[in-house]
């Protein structure tokens, strides 16, 4: 069991920022994880410190909208309602909540009218953001209005009788001007909390936690990628059972440039004893062959992986368990969050492992964010190449290959994306942005290539700007970077004669193209 004491849950309606608040909430020191509305009723709230009620896209008096559940007042734990959090309390508790006369979206200005424990030591004065299309135009009984918007709109109460505060606009975002000190302000004098919690605390436990749950006598199979959550959770799993921890390093072609050589070098520095090197290009780009439409690649290449862990688990014998680096963003996107904070479960079907495997799964960083990977790995003492070294999806570069997947495409995108990477550290912005690749398709453009016309592929290049990658925005790249690694390409890729850059941001977008 985890010993930490002070826990914030944030209940999701929907929100598009909710995965904020956790982030927020954890920037701030305090753990905090996300729940669907719909699984309330299966916790026990009285084990939180705090709870966040997120914003979501319904209205309070619409039918089938999500409701309050009365315990979640009752159980007298501090609240904070959020947007429709907000509306969400006052209506339940005989306020009024209607259409608002006047739609506020994005930053507002709010006028802040009495003393608040939200709005303690902040100015009078300040820029919210507001997504809304209700308003709360009386309070509940026992709420004071603390703040209005500047057309004199309700933008935030608290309770008088108890500890239950709410604000119509976003202070997890960063467009509001002292959201921070608010979220601050909220937990820590409004809900009481003390504790500094930091990563590694959780990761001492989980260390702990697999010692104690995987017998001395079997073993534990871990792919690995060479991304920063697969060699992370390696460093975890290797501190807990030593020798017994089994890696397998797939090459199955789709990798970056020069990726297997680094990849088995910070393995051997990294003092694993049972590493398992597979070289399986053959198999993947035989089995993807005639294969376009995304998801069936990803099945394609989830099924192969899933065979050579078969074959390599057979033929050690004793492996009982299967280890995986999610992380809290998966887990929030796919929507196992919630329920258990177990780290090892049983025949659990997570990121396409099938139950034939019959192995129990063991999951060391599901509770951490990206960047609080980042700060476990340093603390272990990984190479700061992996440390810094950007996002790289499982599939490899097969979902950056729009179309059939073939060596000619896969040494496009290849000699590309390295292009891409090599320029961004040239200018020092490498390590300024999320994610930054090249991605190649079908479509053809007509160059000119030693005065002669030729028929060229097109490249697209992708660098995005985020925080935890569900979130992202396209980076605003200088004219003369762009340049440069657009003449380095279609110099230096034979078969490439246009290339272009990638302006969505995420969403409408998704980061990586397939």
């Amino acid at each position: 069991m985890s010993s930490i004491k002070e826990k914030v849950l944030i209940i999701d309606y929907g929100g598009q920022y909710t995965h904020l608040i956790a982030r927020r909430c954890r920037e701030l020191g305090a753990y905090s994880e996300i729940v669907d509305n719909s699984l309330i009723h299966e916790l026990r709230l009285s084990e939180y410190s705090a709870l966040i009620l997120s914003g979501g896209p319904k209205s309070v008096y619409e039918l089938g909208s999500p409701q309050l559940e009365p315990r979640i007042i009752e159980s007298g734990v501090p609240v904070l309602g959020i947007c429709y959090g907000h509306q969400l309390i006052a209506n339940a508790l005989g306020g009024e909540v209607v259409r608002s006369p006047r739609r506020e979206y994005g930053r507002t200005r709010v006028i802040v009218e009495e003393e608040s424990v939200l709005f303690a030591g902040l100015p009078r004065e300040q820029t919210v953001w507001m997504s809304h299309g209700d308003v709360v135009v009386t309070p509940p009984y026992g709420f004071r209005v603390v703040a209005r918007s500047e057309y004199g709109l309700i933008a935030a109460m608290e309770s008088t009788e108890r500890p239950v505060f709410t604000v119509q606009f976003h202070p997890e975002v960063r467009h509001t001007e002292h959201g921070m000190r608010m979220l601050e302000n909220f937990l820590r004098r409004g809900a009481g909390l003390r504790e500094r919690w930091r990563p590694m605390e959780r990761i001492l436990e989980i260390i702990e936690e697999v010692r104690k749950s995987v017998p001395e006598t079997e073993e534990v199979l871990l792919g690995v990628s060479g991304g920063i959550d697969s060699l992370t959770t390696a460093a975890v799993l290797h501190q807990a059972i030593g020798d017994r921890l089994h890696t397998v390093f797939v090459d199955h072609g789709l990798l970056r440039a020069g990726e297997t050589e680094e990849v088995m070098r910070v393995l051997k520095s990294m003092g694993l004893e049972n590493v398992h090197f597979v070289d399986a290009r053959s198999r993947f780009l035989e089995a993807l062959r005639g294969v376009s439409d995304p998801e069936e690649k990803r099945k394609v290449i989830g099924a192969l992986f899933i065979e050579v862990f078969k074959e390599i688990a057979s033929r050690i014998g004793r492996v009982r368990y299967i280890a995986q680096g999610t992380i809290y963003p998966d887990r929030v996107e796919s929507g196992a969050t919630g329920k258990t904070t177990s780290v090892i479960k049983s025949h659990h079907n997570v990121g396409g492992l099938p139950r034939e495997l019959g192995l129990g799964l063991i999951e060391p960083l599901r509770d951490l964010y990206k960047d609080e990977v980042r700060e476990v790995a340093r603390e272990l003492g990984l190479p700061e190449w992996v440390v810094r070294r950007h996002p790289f999806p499982g599939p490899g570069l097969a979902v950056r290959i729009i179309g059939e997947v073939t060596e000619e495409k896969l040494e496009v995108c290849r000699k590309a994306s390295a292009i891409v990477e090599e320029e961004l550290i040239r200018s020092g912005l490498y390590e300024t942005v999320w994610q930054a690749f090249a991605v190649v398709g079908d479509d053809r453009w007509v160059g000119v290539k030693g005065d002669e016309r030729e028929e060229g592929r097109v490249v697209i290049v992708r660098i995005v700007s985020s925080e935890d990658g569900m979130t992202a925005d396209w980076v605003r790249l200088e004219h003369e970077t762009l340049d440069r690694i657009s003449r380095r390409i279609t110099n230096e890729v034979p078969s490439v004669t246009m290339v272009c850059y990638a302006v969505s941001s995420k969403p409408p977008s998704t980061i990586e193209p397939c």
